[in-house]
């Protein structure tokens, strides 16, 4: 005969259940931290229109000279391609300022632009943290399928960008696809990619088209943004990828422009004038999406990186980086742009305390700060070389913490709370009955899984488990999660038209 569950345990049950009031939802509005005084951001601005307009671009395509040129744009006497100030101002005013980006499931729709903040992922990592050998080993097109699975559970990860590499997968087509596939099969939440090269993009999108149910239906709500960077730093066009960004735009897939100017290497040492080049090239990107199609939508994903200069490495968990990713997201939220910027990309090898000092602080700078899309958010290790099961368990839960200091403190006659004062102090001398209290309890505070608040003979009895073994533990329930996302004659149908890699699905 079953034992009856003692009062105790069924409270302890029932506390243990997710909060029916989520106490910090993703998409809060941001920008209480603002690094950047008003005389900053406009010098800033004035500067990066200068750099346009006096210096110039290079390596410009043929098509885009062409339409940009038509549009006002000049070529200086060494040849690069100049934007006037006032034909930058133009593009700028008829940007997108607001678009939704969608989630196969609308559950997960992201409204992007405003002062709303959402983390997600990016990177490509060619090394992933093995879940057994506890060792970086090349990463393959099915970790980047567990990776997906892993983050449709995760609710702090709002889209979720390849954050590996499939380096099993030696065919830049075959690569293409088979990450495009391994997003679509893995998750309903938004997802990001990447093109090699443009002629990838059409084939990626009809397959969307498939399973989807038809010609065009990618198109009515686009569920992936493509991840392109058309600047070279310093100064220079990129032109594959200024060719991916205009076969994405045939087929309305949204775009993520990402500029990463270097401290010190393609930028300037001195932070401000990293931040002025770096605003530059990402109005370049701007300019040259919005002189073919104005208000199209895009992610102004200005991503000021910072290297060690004393050895010339990336290093992604410095307080610059913190620092730099905010200003950022200030200045592109002044300008009244969506704003992308990057955080989380630890230097840190493993899930360890360095992780979490610079996770924690890069993230919380960029989210108070109110970027938009904050990239790089999860799972990214190694200066963005390697990528973690156990690091995206443990920053979804990270992100929980930072989301509620978004949210900040609510003040107003409820809250204050003012008439259970005086009842309570010529009472029972606490507040813990009081049904404010218990309200609160679930409204206003979160309540962590992964992170131990035992005390220290609980937790000994408990198995005496860190951070790090807990968060394996959660990995291994959460991998038991195998989406349907696909219809099975979908799936077939998709496998007669493209070489996909991974393992069939069964009914």
């Amino acid at each position: 005969m079953a034992r009856r569950q003692s009062a105790r345990a069924k409270k302890h049950a029932e506390r243990a259940k997710p909060p029916k009031i989520n106490p910090c939802p993703p998409g809060q509005p941001g920008g209480q931290y603002k690094p950047l005084s008003e005389l900053q951001i406009r010098q800033l601005y004035d500067e990066a229109l200068r750099i346009l307009e006096s210096i110039g671009l290079d390596d410009v395509p043929d098509v885009l000279q062409k339409q940009a040129v038509a549009h006002g744009a000049k070529i200086n006497s060494n040849g690069r391609m100049c934007y006037p100030a006032s034909m930058v101002e133009r593009c700028i005013a008829s940007a997108c300022k607001e678009f939704t980006f969608y989630g196969r499931d609308p559950r997960h729709d992201i409204q992007v632009g405003g002062n709303r903040v959402y983390f997600g992922t990016g990177g490509a990592a060619v090394q992933t943290l093995d879940r057994v050998t506890e060792e970086y080993r090349s990463s393959t097109l099915n970790d980047l399928y567990d990776f997906t699975r892993l983050v449709d559970q995760l609710p702090n990860v709002s889209w979720f960008t390849r954050c590996c590499v499939a380096t099993d997968v030696e065919d830049i087509y075959e690569l293409d696809i088979n990450t495009a596939y391994a997003l679509l099969r893995g998750t309903n939440k938004p997802v990001a990619t990447s093109f090699t090269i443009a002629t990838h993009v059409d084939p990626v999108i009809d397959m969307f088209d498939m399973a989807l149910g038809g010609p065009g239906k990618f198109a009515e709500k686009p569920f992936c943004k493509a991840h392109i960077s058309p600047i070279i730093s310093p100064l220079k066009y990129g032109e594959d990828a200024v060719m991916v960004a205009l076969a994405c735009m045939k087929r309305g897939m949204p775009i993520s422009n990402i500029v990463a100017t270097m401290t010190g290497a393609t930028a300037p040492g001195p932070l401000a004038g990293t931040l002025s080049i770096s605003l530059a090239e990402t109005l370049a990107a701007l300019v040259m999406i919005n002189i073919f199609e104005p208000g199209y939508p895009m992610i102004f994903s200005n991503w000021p990186l910072v290297i060690d200069l004393r050895t010339g490495a990336f290093r992604g968990g410095s307080g610059e980086m913190a620092l730099l990713n905010a200003a950022s997201a200030q200045l592109s939220n002044a300008i009244g742009l969506p704003s992308g910027c990057a955080s989380s990309m630890t230097d840190a090898k493993l899930p360890d305390a360095q992780m979490g000092m610079e996770k924690g602080i890069t993230a919380l700078a960029c989210g108070l700060a109110g970027g938009n899309m904050i990239y790089e958010s999860s799972g990214m290790m190694a200066s963005l070389l390697g990528v973690s099961f156990e690091a995206f368990v443990m920053d979804d839960e990270m992100l929980s913490l930072v989301h509620r200091v978004i949210r900040g403190i609510e003040v107003n006659k409820q809250y204050l709370a003012y008439e259970s004062i005086e009842p309570v102090v010529s009472g029972e001398g606490h507040f813990i009955g009081q049904p404010e209290t218990m309200l609160s309890m679930e409204r206003d505070y979160y309540y962590p899984k992964i992170a131990d608040r035992e005390e220290p003979a609980v937790w000994k009895d408990q198995g005496s488990l860190d951070h790090l073994s807990r968060a394996k533990h959660k990995v291994s329930e959460l991998l038991e999660h195998h989406p349907d996302y696909l219809d099975y004659e979908v799936d077939k149908e998709i496998r007669k038209s493209y070489p996909i890699l991974l393992p069939a699905k069964t009914k």
